[in-house]
């Protein structure tokens, strides 16, 4: 019988703790050489880092060097990779440059999908539909009839992306309705202050500094999108190393824990990395939901998704999101 990768994680983990239980009984030790047997063929994972909007929790393994110390149990090196959009992502996962996809878009994950790439969902990341923001310059633009022909500049194939395009359908309107240029939050941040774009998809502290500037707020993800972010790996993966996808799932969880037992570390580490105050991260932390459990109501905001980019023909095929989860015997 197949159960989540969630649930087979909980049984996983009863089950090594009875065994090293048993080996301090016995006094036996893991040697180097049976962790290198296990990993053999793989010397380093790959695993995205990407700070914003706010992602906490990866900001605070990177300065405590949880998936670092984790992963070399299993003998195996830890490095960063610094892609940080979905369509840089997926590719890098189909590529095999990269083995961990530790927040990314689930509108990305499902593209990838649809066109028939080998990848799984391990873990929630977080949900913050409030965290994505469509900002003007004139405050005189209120719906989306007012953005009709107007230049809107944003991350393309990501949740802001998604933001958008649900706001116009919201009005029957299409991304034909307005000149969407795709760039990067930093640049469409520079376009919108520079005047060239009328209007710019933002995140995280570009997008917090940007309302306290006296930016126009057009709407933020609430009503639109769930913001599902998610960690992924693929199955070709998984079948060859799940003792790795189980070290990842372990660091996240440990992860967590962390931020739950010294929430002030947390923030504090945040606004080093950041450049935001202690008092704009804990502002804006209350915007996330980082829980790693895969709900059904998450589930339901995936499957939702699913439907919107097939209605707005930005997929043509249908994706089963309960397939796309990590299984296993």
């Amino acid at each position: 019988m197949k159960k989540k990768i969630i649930a087979y994680m909980t049984a996983a983990a009863m089950m090594t703790t009875m065994l090293v239980g048993c080996s301090q009984a016995e006094g036996a030790k893991t040697t180097k050489a049976d962790t290198a047997s296990q990993t053999e063929g793989i010397s380093t994972v790959n695993i995205t880092y990407v700070q914003s909007p706010l992602n906490v929790p990866s900001i605070v393994e990177k300065e405590k060097g949880i998936f670092e110390k984790n992963f070399k149990e299993n003998g195996v090196e830890a490095a960063y990779s610094n892609l940080t959009t979905g369509p840089e992502q997926t590719q890098a996962l189909a590529s095999g440059d990269i083995q961990f996809l530790n927040a990314v878009g689930a509108t990305s994950v499902i593209l990838s999908a649809a066109n028939g790439a080998d990848i799984k969902i391990i873990s929630m990341y977080s949900r913050s539909p409030e965290a994505f923001m469509l900002f003007s310059k004139d405050d005189s633009i209120q719906s989306a009839e007012d953005l009709k022909g107007k230049t809107i500049a944003g991350p393309k194939g990501t949740i802001l992306h998604e933001v958008l395009v649900a706001y116009l359908s919201n009005a029957g309107m299409t991304e034909e309705d307005v000149n969407f240029v795709n760039m990067g939050i930093p640049e469409a941040q520079a376009a919108l202050a520079g005047g060239s774009a009328d209007a710019a998809l933002l995140a995280g502290p570009t997008a917090y500094n940007m309302e306290k500037d006296g930016y126009h707020v057009v709407t933020t993800g609430e009503g639109l999108t769930d913001a599902s972010i998610v960690t992924a790996t693929s199955q070709a993966f998984y079948d060859e190393h799940p003792e790795l996808v189980e070290t990842f799932l372990k660091s996240q969880k440990e992860i967590l824990d962390d931020i739950d037992a010294d929430y002030d570390e947390a923030v504090a580490v945040t606004s080093k990395a950041t450049e935001l105050s202690e008092e704009a991260v804990k502002e804006m932390y209350g915007m996330y939901d980082f829980s790693m459990d895969i709900t059904e109501d998450d589930i339901a905001a995936m499957e939702k998704t699913v439907e919107f980019m097939k209605n707005t023909g930005m997929i043509e095929t249908d994706v089963d999101i309960r397939s796309l989860i990590l299984e296993t015997e």
